[in-house]
């Protein structure tokens, strides 16, 4: 079984880690939704979220070994549903499936909804909203005053458990994440049915891929305006070599997907949750 769970993560990191180069440039992203960003309605939400104390955690990825540190920061419990994105697309119409830019979604963008403002037929309005692009999911973020997480935020968060803050050292913790992303249409459950982790978040792994703000940023130099790609091995499979866990196929699998990814992509099961800076504790 372990062996069936390595080959099948190996597969589809070499699926999606092709190895023709991409065009993404973090910096020319960004720059498109703050071009909007003016146009931007509030919307209401009352998702809780947990602080995360911060930290210093090892990367995946990385030719050196040593810690990144991680500061305080707020996460929404839980990923961005149904019901709330509807009700971000009635407030911001730019950003319904008829109105929306292509340069900001490809042709799968809510491409399931049967109209602007009417969610599937079946759709459980608590189930976390996928087919949306990075650019519309940091709409929705600005929209509701939060940010989407960076992805060192993400994987610190990711680390844990439902006991301890870092349960990488554990057999059984890869396996038991293997074993959420292979089973099929997950993403239509309802989000919290399952028992949060270590710090109270809910559904890292067993609903969703999750966007984060640099999802692309292990692909690209300090200047990303050169467009020159530092490691280029992330591409094939080659870059299992680049990894500080090699028995993390877990982890291998996470960055596979967010190599094949460009910023106005669409994906079945792919949504995001949101998160916000701060310096204290905050009981949310």
């Amino acid at each position: 079984m372990k062996q069936f769970r390595f080959f099948t993560a190996v597969w589809i990191s070499i699926g999606l880690m092709s190895c023709n180069h991409q065009e993404n440039n973090p910096v020319e992203e960004k720059s498109f939704v703050h071009h909007v960003s003016g146009t931007i309605q509030n919307t209401q939400v009352n998702t809780a979220m947990v602080y995360i104390p911060g930290g210093e955690y090892k990367p995946f990825y990385g030719a050196d070994t040593s810690l990144v540190k991680v500061n305080p920061f707020l996460l929404d419990e839980r990923a961005v549903t149904n019901q709330e994105y509807l009700d971000f697309v009635k407030s911001n119409p730019v950003w319904q499936k008829s109105n929306i830019k292509r340069i900001f979604a490809d042709t799968a963008y809510l491409h399931n909804w049967p109209s602007d403002t009417t969610l599937p037929k079946g759709a459980n309005p608590d189930a976390p909203i996928c087919n949306v692009s990075w650019f519309a999911a940091k709409a929705y973020a600005e929209s509701i005053g939060k940010r989407l997480p960076v992805l060192d935020e993400w994987e610190f968060v990711a680390m844990a458990d439902a006991t301890s803050p870092n349960a990488r050292s554990k057999p059984e913790y890869s396996d038991r994440i293997i074993d959420l992303y292979l089973q099929k249409n997950r993403q239509f459950n309802p989000v919290k049915q399952s028992l949060p982790n270590y710090w109270g978040v809910y559904n890292m792994f067993d609903l969703i891929w999750e966007w984060t703000d640099d999802f692309n940023s292990i692909l690209t130099t300090g200047d990303s305006r050169s467009g020159q790609y530092e490691d280029k091995s992330l591409f094939c499979a080659g870059g299992a070599t680049s990894a500080t866990d090699i028995l993390n196929y877990a982890a291998f699998m996470r960055f596979a997907l967010r190599t094949s990814l460009k910023a106005d992509f669409t994906v079945a099961n792919l949504g995001f949750r949101c998160a916000r800076d701060t310096v204290v504790h905050l009981n949310q």
